[in-house]
């Protein structure tokens, strides 16, 4: 038999990692930033001070949840900071149906 709490879940997490929370919060605000505060010729101003408060953001959840946070997880953070410059950089480079 299995032990009772072999499939209990955690209180108030679900299961899920603070890292992959951050990259999706991260993700999703940035692709809803993009797509609000873009048009053809430039970015607005509202855009770049919600991408600040979203890095103020990143750097309390890491420093809330430190001991999450290992060389491996920190590797996977970085690149998906990097996935996200990239894809900002080649979707701001396009052109809108303007």
């Amino acid at each position: 038999m299995l032990p009772e709490n072999l499939y209990k879940r955690r209180r108030n997490h679900n299961n899920t990692p603070p890292t992959l929370l951050l990259i999706i919060t991260n993700s999703i605000v940035l692709g809803v930033l993009f797509q609000a505060f873009s048009s053809c010729d430039s970015i607005n101003n509202f855009f770049w001070i919600a991408l600040g408060v979203l890095a103020l953001y990143n750097v309390y959840t890491i420093r809330k949840n430190r001991e999450e946070y290992n060389k491996l997880n920190i590797a996977i953070y970085i690149v998906s900071i990097l996935i996200m410059v990239v894809l900002f950089y080649f979707l701001s480079k396009q052109q809108h149906n303007c």
